[in-house]
């Protein structure tokens, strides 16, 4: 019987490069089919299902659920079903062709004789399933899931098994490949060096690099079409390791002195504060992206606040003058996301990325539309999914798009794709009954948009003082894209279609 095809654990997506197993969709010695999901794992962007490239018998699992795996890391041990061995027996015949159930009989030298002809005819019908089994296997679904997919394929994929003949084959079939292809490989990844057309690398090699300091730039690649592989990278760490010293001469170091050990059977004690510990909890998953990303935008980004308090009282009056109508009704995030995106249109500055090129400088990269992010509150902790191509819809598709991605990322079903990719975002702080905020900066986006609640102030309205519906603007920006002059216009444009909404929405 051939070895097991070895599937790793893929880049789940924007280089992402371990993942926490939640839990097994299948288990030793069950049959699997190309594209069956079969794994769950959580991403510190979002829960994920895993399916199987490889259609076969699984051989073994590489992960307890609860485990944090590394991306290119074995996942799942796969036997290819046209390798399995005459030992191997499903629990009923495989139909043959004319729907009548093939022999079940034991191939060799115990089986009956056979009706004439037969000898002949099983071997070559059973060499044309398996070649049909592993062309189709090759061919695969042409599925992908962000950094993988099937190889080939063109969405659909018949899934035709080996069926075990009545006599045994008169050649044997050809061993499954135990490696993995061109394609699946560079498929896994796909991850470039700047100012390196050839060479590939995976998150993993990536960060081990950066860990010990190797210029990846400067490496030549072993793998297929100039790929770096990890061995180039270790190869690299031994020729700059300086030359052993000499050895010098051993002595007997004292045997050292035992720590007192404590003896209370209670919980352990901080030695700064001299409190119990109650508990200690890992930062992984989603908490521990949102604690990189945020220290990462406040060690990069030198950013700067603006803020200001707007009359909304017209745009309230809007939405129930529409209430009235008996109009379905968007949110009052889907409209403040209407004015956004028409901000971001006078003021592209706020809608761009800061990227260091090989050379050391820095440019400023503009886009052809906007991705929205907004920041939603899950039990995993706050996600920020992203309405793509924001500019191109109305209050009513925004308010749709917003909605179905807040349950898809409180469900924990948001892909990578869903929760990455945003050019600006929109905080709606105003839900946790707090006025303002100096948020930081989603890196490696330039500017967000926080949202206070909408509560009754005193506010001057024609020389009179009047009671009206008041909240507070706050926009963080990196001053460099930027200086106060594009934050102020932006912010004051964006009050402004508040407190006169009909100018902007004649397409709601």
């Amino acid at each position: 019987m051939s070895e097991p095809r070895v599937f790793l654990l893929p880049d789940l997506g924007e280089g992402l490069t371990e993942a926490e197993l939640v839990a097994w969709h299948v288990s030793v010695g069950d049959s699997i089919e190309v594209d069956q999901p079969i794994a769950e794992v959580e991403t510190a962007k979002s829960a994920v299902e895993v399916p199987s490239p490889y259609a076969g018998i699984v051989a073994e699992l590489h992960g307890k659920p609860g485990e944090t795996l590394d991306v290119g890391k074995p996942l799942i041990s796969v036997t290819p079903v046209g390798s399995l061995g005459p030992d191997t027996d499903d629990a009923a015949p495989a139909p043959s062709p004319d729907d009548h159930a093939a022999s079940s009989m034991p191939s060799g030298s115990d089986m009956p004789d056979a009706t004439p002809g037969a000898a002949s005819s099983a071997p070559s019908a059973s060499v044309a399933a398996a070649e049909t089994y592993r062309e189709e296997e090759k061919a695969g679904s042409g599925n992908v899931l962000i950094g993988y997919g099937t190889p080939g394929g063109h969405g659909q994929a018949r899934r035709t098994r080996a069926r075990k003949a009545g006599v045994a084959l008169a050649e044997p079939a050809e061993p499954a490949n135990t490696q993995l292809s061109k394609e699946d490989e560079l498929a896994l990844l796909r991850t470039r060096v700047p100012g390196k057309l050839g060479a590939v690398i995976s998150p993993l090699v990536r960060r081990m690099a950066k860990e010990h300091g190797v210029d990846l730039g400067g490496l030549s690649g072993s793998g297929d079409s100039g790929l770096i592989m990890r061995r180039d990278v270790e190869a690299a760490l031994k020729s700059a390791a300086p030359e052993a010293a000499p050895e010098a001469p051993h002595i007997e170091a004292p045997a050292p002195v035992p720590e007192p050990v404590a003896t209370s059977a209670g919980p352990a004690t901080d030695a700064r504060t001299g409190l119990a510990i109650s508990a200690r909890t890992p930062v992984r998953g989603v908490r521990k992206a949102v604690a990189a990303n945020m220290a990462r935008s406040r060690s990069e980004i030198p950013e700067a606040t603006v803020w200001v308090d707007v009359d909304a009282t017209a745009l309230m009056e809007l939405r129930e003058g529409l209430k009235a109508n008996g109009a379905d009704v968007p949110g009052l995030l889907a409209f403040i996301a209407r004015f956004v995106t028409a901000g971001l249109k006078k003021f592209p500055e706020l809608n761009t990325r800061i990227e260091t090129t090989d050379d050391g400088s820095q440019e400023i990269v503009a886009f052809d539309g906007i991705n929205l992010g907004f920041a939603a509150q899950t039990d995993r902790g706050l996600v920020v999914p992203s309405v793509r191509g924001a500019e191109k819809l109305s209050a009513r598709e925004l308010d749709a798009e917003i909605r179905r991605l807040t349950q898809v990322a409180r469900d924990g079903k948001a892909t990578p794709a869903e929760l990455g990719g945003g050019t600006f975002t929109l905080n709606n702080y105003g839900v946790f009954g707090v006025d303002g905020s100096a948020a930081i900066i989603n890196h490696p986006e330039v500017g967000i948009l926080g949202v206070g609640r909408i509560i009754d102030k005193p506010w001057v309205v024609n020389g009179e003082l009047a009671v009206r519906k008041v909240t507070e603007l706050t926009l963080t920006f990196d001053h460099r894209v930027c200086d106060g002059g594009t934050a102020g216009g932006f912010l004051r444009f964006v009050a402004d279609a508040i407190e006169n909404p009909t100018s902007l929405l004649a397409d709601i």
